[in-house]
């Protein structure tokens, strides 16, 4: 099980990288909106359309690598006070909530993103951008995620039979990290 933990993390990496690029361009593009609009009275056409759907790609593409640094918010009320075994079993109640979540989130995903597909849909702006590589995506990072979940029911499960405490968080990267390399 652990080559399937590799895999999905170098999958999951990719995905974050891409949710980069889209923030770099809907960044880039507004910036140029702005300007544009502003100072030389010519907006950049299709800024918005192309932003909305960058923001998918932005956030479902980040959702797996988070998951698997376990850099999810966690409200710790009750979990400080658990024990080892407690802790274990939270975090396999929650992972186990949040998988069936995604997955009927993943399964609705597709049924949008067949329709979308049979009907090519695209945004009504002033360029016509089509919408299913948003939806594919959305289906994509929701789908590594549900695997990363998965996985880590299975972890927690392990763990709370065992008695031991779930990994601790790993701390926040500095600003001269790297992305962590696969083995």
């Amino acid at each position: 099980m652990q080559w399937l933990g590799v895999k999905l993390q170098r999958l999951a990496v990719g995905m974050l990288l891409l949710g980069a690029v889209g923030m770099i361009i809907s960044m880039l593009l507004g910036v140029a909106d702005v300007v544009g609009t502003k100072f030389l009275g010519m907006p950049v056409h299709g800024t918005l359309e192309i932003t909305e759907s960058t923001m998918v790609l932005i956030v479902f593409g980040a959702l797996a690598y988070t998951q698997e640094r376990r850099g999810h918010i966690r409200v710790e009320l009750l979990y400080n006070h658990a024990g080892p075994r407690g802790k274990s079993f939270m975090e396999a109640v929650t992972h186990l909530l949040a998988l069936v979540y995604f997955v009927l989130l993943c399964w609705q995903g597709i049924g949008e993103l067949r329709y979308s597909w049979e009907i090519r849909e695209a945004t009504m702006g002033t360029i016509r951008f089509p919408l299913y590589p948003a939806r594919f995506l959305l289906v994509v990072g929701t789908a590594l995620l549900i695997v990363q979940l998965a996985l880590d029911v299975i972890s927690d499960l392990g763990r709370m039979w065992r008695g031991e405490p779930p990994p601790p968080p790993p701390a926040p990267p500095s600003p001269g990290d790297a992305l962590p390399q696969g083995s």
